[in-house]
């Protein structure tokens, strides 16, 4: 079977490569999976780049999450026929996946989730559910604030808020995307520059954001920190700013803010798999009925890796890139 890899870390657009591989044999508690899509997520760039949390053995296959049909079985649990995603890393940037029953979250037929929305179901709409969830408990009508709101995590973000009551502040670096999120359920959308804390306290008064999503670092995760209130907390689950977090005294010692961070594969690995299935059951019900959707720019075969990836790589796109396996020949 064919599969994308990597036999040495750096540029993607240079490294990756479209290579035969063996198949793997199915021992018990296992299922084989054919790819559907697999999405080109930042954390899959760095992931190839050597840059990310971990660093596997080479050759390696990259790719986060993906969506498939079991098509061979040896569990009891899951189906030939069953329409899944992963929630553990299994490489699926290639045609075929084999791992264990307990790897896979079988999407239910009933709920009508597109293999292509299924395919990105893993990552971001999961990340936004835990920032929102995970740290504050927060009420209906409450303010939350994020930057980077035009990513598929932010988007995400203002979706699911919009399902759980709450009201977004959305900060984002350019003109032109507030009609585009305030489609999607934004409250407010505010250019993410030095204006950003007297804009809240106008929209907010007396009612200032208990949480802040960052994505960024730097300068803009200080503007979050000023902008919430005080005992606020402030989660941090990207660092698109390549730049680091240096914390005034004051946020810490007057406003007494919490900083958090979140790594939702770790939540993953270490949360219970019946938490995880209820979340993902939650998620996939917010995309059957269309409530929860995220943009795709552009679908790639897999031989145009290289092009895809540096697609991916760009900073001005209308959604996500993914890769279609449909086409690709065993």
């Amino acid at each position: 079977m064919k599969a994308i890899r990597f036999h040495e870390f750096g540029a993607p657009s240079e490294v990756l490569r479209l290579e035969e591989v063996a198949a793997a044999d199915l021992l018990d508690g296992q299922v084989r999976v054919r790819i559907l899509y697999s999405p080109i997520n930042p954390a899959d760039i760095n992931y190839v780049q050597g840059n990310y949390g971990i660093r596997p053995a080479l050759p390696a296959i990259p790719g986060m999450e993906a969506s498939g049909v079991v098509i061979e079985s040896h569990s009891a649990a899951v189906a030939v026929g069953e329409q899944v995603i992963f929630i553990t890393r299994v490489g699926s940037w290639q045609q075929e996946v084999v791992c264990d029953a307990a790897s896979v979250y079988v999407v239910p037929r009933e709920l009508k989730v597109s293999a292509e929305q299924a395919a990105m179901l893993k990552v971001n709409p999961l990340t936004a559910l835990r920032l929102l969830e995970g740290f504050v408990d927060l009420k209906a009508g409450d303010y939350v604030i994020q930057n980077a709101a035009n990513s598929s995590v932010g988007q995400c973000f203002i979706q699911i808020a919009k399902q759980l009551g709450l009201r977004t502040l959305n900060l984002v670096r350019r003109d032109g995307l507030e009609d585009f999120l305030t489609g999607l359920g934004a409250d407010h959308v505010l250019l993410d520059d030095k204006s950003v804390v007297e804009n809240v306290r106008a929209i907010c008064e007396d009612n200032l954001p208990k949480l802040a999503s960052n994505a960024v670092g730097g300068d803009s995760a200080l503007r979050l920190m000023d902008a919430l209130a005080g005992c606020g907390t402030h989660v941090t689950y990207g660092a698109m700013s390549k730049r680091s977090l240096k914390v005034p005294n004051k946020f810490l010692i007057f406003k007494r803010l919490h900083l958090q961070g979140l790594w939702v594969t770790k939540w993953l690995a270490e949360e219970d798999k019946t938490v995880v299935d209820a979340a993902y059951l939650r998620l996939a019900r917010w995309v059957g009925e269309g409530k929860l959707v995220q943009a795709i720019d552009r679908i790639y075969p897999p031989d145009e890796i290289q092009t895809a990836v540096a697609h991916a790589m760009q900073g001005k796109r209308n959604g996500k890139i993914l890769i279609s396996w449909e086409g690709c020949k065993v």
